[in-house]
């Protein structure tokens, strides 16, 4: 009786331990999950389930066969169930530990150690495998199923449905070589076919690009594998394209590569290092053809930073007196030059309201007016810059134009300026840097009137320095501040005739009067 005792106790012991196996096993997986976030679902329940059986029922089977008995020999029901529960939790088990794999190697180490997500492709390809092999392993030492037959038969079989298969089964090995040989990755720009897009997944059948304008692309793996792939992200992001524009034949080519460069470089996104380069590439039918090299990091951006370049050069070259040419099967009409420009009618609409050339004589305001040079300036662009030397003021013809200062290394809003303000006079009448930075906040036109265009009128007309030297005293006094009610009335003229008499001093020099 003893010894009945001491068979039945392991038996026992097992199937009270079961319960208990099962809900610490549950309490693991839930832990996983939460913790590290292994996607855990109903094959690990069912993993727990068939271990808190098959252990007992293995217990039960050595306690009543220790030393074991021929297959088939003296079997009860429980060795068939051991049997079948075994391979039922080598499966699962292998389920289990591939999740594993795929949280800690796939998602973790392999990410970490390459700096890029593991294809999926790659890890279906390893799951899949994994379990096939021990899908055919439990098949024959589990069951003894004839394997070896089994697989020479589906060999057959495997190369009938390859024949009928023979595209999709070219995507998958085109798509393992893509893996292998790493030509991209998830997040590249490529160009394929002429399509510009940027690589979102390389599955089992086809790769998968979006382009800058939110297309979607599904090329098939093999035809991929045999284009020309070019990668624009790689060794780096930063990469070149190029632009080209035609230019008139009697425009100087130093001048254009100098208007084309500023262009470039003042375009958001294009990059400093490696610096634009021009080239003049051909003589074309109805222009001379030169390119914009440039460097660009953000491929996604690429429409815009070309929008940005084009429209760029097209302000630069007009402020240049550059001209774009017509193609050579345009007609192209000229007006008649004795007409005045609706800029210049502008002009002589707003000179009797600027204070600083009041002074001037009607035959000097109509000689100014005849060498009035008319500039356009885009939105954003930059029309002086504190700092700069400047031998030019300007008057706003036409649009708005913000006026900032920086100060501290922070920059700060003072003006907005309008439609017949001025600007820039100090620095063309005193040879002083530009105390601000004038932005166009909307396309501009502007008359620039420079230094050289107003020195012949200062040397004829002595009286003009010394005017213009007092209307500066008096706007420097308001900027400084001096001119508040408080101050007395003596010392603001004595600072105003401090102001005009240092001013006019610079006036005189500069202008050689």
């Amino acid at each position: 009786m003893f010894a009945d005792f001491q068979m039945a106790a392991p038996v026992i012991a097992a199937f009270i331990a079961a319960p208990f196996l099962y809900i610490g096993a549950l309490a693991l997986g839930r832990w996983l999950k939460r913790a590290h976030r292994v996607p855990l679902g109903t094959a690990y329940q069912l993993l727990c389930l068939s271990v808190s059986i098959y252990l007992p029922l293995r217990v039960l089977h050595h306690a009543q066969h220790p030393s074991g008995h021929p297959d088939g020999v003296g079997r009860a029901w429980h060795d068939e169930a051991i049997d079948h529960f075994g391979a039922a939790v080598i499966l699962l088990g292998v389920l289990f530990v591939l999740a594993l794999l795929r949280r800690f190697y796939w998602q973790k180490w392999f990410k970490h150690r390459h700096e890029a997500e593991a294809p999926k492709f790659l890890q279906q390809i390893f799951s899949f495998t994994v379990f096939t092999i021990a899908c055919v392993l439990v098949a024959k030492w589990g069951y003894g199923a004839q394997v070896d037959a089994f697989l020479t038969g589906s060999g057959i079989v495997a190369v009938v449905i390859g024949f009928a298969m023979q595209d999709t089964l070219a995507n998958i090995v085109s798509g393992i070589a893509l893996q292998i040989g790493k030509p991209f990755k998830v997040g590249d720009w490529l160009i394929v076919d002429k399509f510009r897009a940027e690589v979102i997944e390389v599955n089992w059948r086809s790769t998968r690009l979006r382009t800058n304008d939110d297309i979607y692309l599904d090329i098939p793996n093999k035809t991929v594998v045999g284009s020309t792939i070019t990668n624009l992200s790689y060794p780096t992001r930063a990469h070149a394209h190029r632009i080209r524009v035609g230019f008139e034949y009697s425009a100087p080519p130093n001048t254009v590569r100098d208007v084309l460069r500023r262009a470039a470089e003042k375009a958001d996104g294009v990059l400093e290092h490696p610096p634009v380069k021009i080239y003049l590439v051909d003589y074309g039918d109805s222009a001379v053809i030169y390119e914009i090299k440039y460097s660009l990091e953000d491929e996604g951006r690429f429409n815009d930073i070309e929008n940005h370049i084009r429209t760029n050069v097209w302000y630069e070259a007009k402020r240049a007196g550059l001209t774009i040419p017509f193609p050579i099967r345009t007609l192209h009409i000229q007006r008649d030059h004795h007409h005045e420009s609706p800029a210049k009618a502008k002009a002589r609409a707003l000179l009797p309201k600027q204070e600083l050339l009041a002074p001037l004589a009607e035959e000097e305001k109509a000689e100014l007016l005849a060498n009035a040079n008319i500039l356009r300036f885009g939105r954003g662009e930059e029309i002086i810059k504190q700092g700069n030397d400047g031998c030019s003021m300007f008057i706003i013809l036409e649009g708005e134009a913000d006026v900032i200062i920086q100060s501290g290394g922070q920059e700060m809003h003072l003006a907005k300026l309008h439609s017949g303000d001025a600007f820039g006079e100090m620095c063309m009448l005193t040879g002083e840097k530009r105390s601000a930075t004038v932005m166009a906040r909307t396309d501009c036109e502007i008359w620039e009137i420079s230094r050289n265009v107003l020195q012949p009128l200062m040397q004829e007309n002595n009286c003009l320095a010394e005017r213009m030297s007092e209307m500066l005293a008096k706007r420097k006094l308001e900027t400084d501040g001096i001119l508040a009610a408080q101050t007395p009335p003596q010392v603001v003229e004595l600072k105003q005739q401090e102001y005009a008499k240092g001013i006019l001093k610079k006036i005189s020099s500069l202008f050689e009067i």
